[in-house]
């Protein structure tokens, strides 16, 4: 028998395969948890909501079929899931919800039905590309087959809508419920959904921990394998509201190696430990810059200092991020690198399998 097709024969084989609306399933991204064992294909294709994944019933039959046609392939098996409940938008309302972002806290602890990790993404100050680790990072564990949400907590710089690609309004069929956006298959919300993109929050404190408070208990996430949620720099209100009303698994430390930047971190990791959050690991951005003209490396902001701080401390070292073009234009252009199969994806994809090793 010939030998097992490659992810991207398969992958290149499901490009082919339209849907309704436009598009294919490839470039659709509803194509989650592809695997390939000895002849034995197996994945999912997870629709937005259940309307959807009714109506791509003929699509999965279709994609069943043109795999089982390759050499080298035994058995397939797809799954055809939906990422969470239907909106069920109540007729003549609108899309946007109507709620009151920024009240008050409630009192007391809170749960969020349906999460079974809670990973906070901080760092110590900002500029270090923390939004940027958090969208790819999101995206890299929906790939590996995990369901994944992502909190815009950076309530006074909200930057997800547009790193995710994110253009519209979320829904709120009651008023009280967000439905969230589906992007790469990853369930986001942000305070900047709902405001235009220029104004301004000119909030206190209370105001902060309310809108924190109602971005996770208010939306309707399903059941998660995990929340990944984009902190504010430094250690302040958002960060103790998060800690302290919420079971949160963990935090992820970014930083670039630069003594500066590092000095920061530090200040994040002891605010941590004060909280009684463990640290997961680090992560050092822009670690180095390879030159695309002539390939010269150069460590402009150091060289490996979040390594060496994450050996001081006994935590993981997740990973090193170079310093990349391709990054930043994926990242402003609503399109992150770890969604593609370029190389710049590969080091968040390699974060996220060593993350789950680490979780399960």
């Amino acid at each position: 028998m010939a030998a097992s097709p490659s992810r991207d024969a398969i992958l290149a084989t499901l490009a082919r395969i339209a849907v309704p609306g436009g598009g294919d399933l490839v470039s659709r991204d509803l194509v989650r948890a592809l695997g390939v064992d000895a002849g034995s294909v197996r994945f999912v294709i997870e629709a937005a909501t259940a309307e959807e994944a009714k109506a791509l019933e003929p699509v999965r039959a279709e994609a069943e079929a043109a795999v089982a046609a390759l050499p080298g392939v035994a058995k397939v098996s797809v799954a055809l899931t939906a990422h969470g409940p239907a909106a069920k938008a109540p007729a003549g309302k609108g899309a946007a919800p109507s709620l009151s972002i920024g009240r008050h806290p409630t009192a007391g602890p809170n749960e969020v039905p349906g999460v079974k990790r809670i990973i906070a993404v901080g760092s110590g100050k900002g500029g270090v590309g923390k939004s940027t680790v958090s969208a790819n990072l999101a995206v890299a564990l929906a790939r590996e087959g995990w369901r994944v949400g992502l909190v815009d907590a950076d309530i006074y710089g909200p930057s997800q809508p547009r790193m995710m690609g994110v253009t519209k309004k979320p829904a709120s069929p009651d008023g009280k419920t967000i439905i969230p956006p589906v992007a790469y298959g990853v369930r986001v919300i942000s305070i900047g959904m709902m405001l235009p993109e220029e104004q301004a929050l000119i909030w206190r404190g209370p105001m902060l921990m309310g809108a924190l408070q109602q971005l996770m208990t208010q939306v309707a996430w399903g059941d998660l394998d995990a929340l990944v949620i984009d902190m504010p720099p430094g250690t302040g209100d958002v960060q103790m509201t998060l800690c302290q009303k919420f079971p949160v698994t963990g935090a992820i430390i970014v930083s670039t190696p630069q003594d500066v930047a590092l000095l920061d971190a530090r200040r994040a990791l002891n605010a941590f430990e004060t909280l009684k959050t463990p640290v997961l690991g680090l992560i050092e951005n822009m670690s180095t810059f390879v030159c695309p003209q002539c390939g010269h490396e150069e460590h402009i902001f150091g060289d490996g200092g979040v390594a060496r701080e994450a050996e001081k401390h006994g935590l993981p070292m997740l990973g090193s991020l170079p310093l990349l073009l391709e990054v930043r234009l994926s990242g402003d252009g609503g399109q992150p690198v770890a969604a593609g199969d370029s190389p710049a994806g590969e080091p968040y994809r390699r974060m996220a399998r060593s993350l789950i090793a680490q979780l399960v």
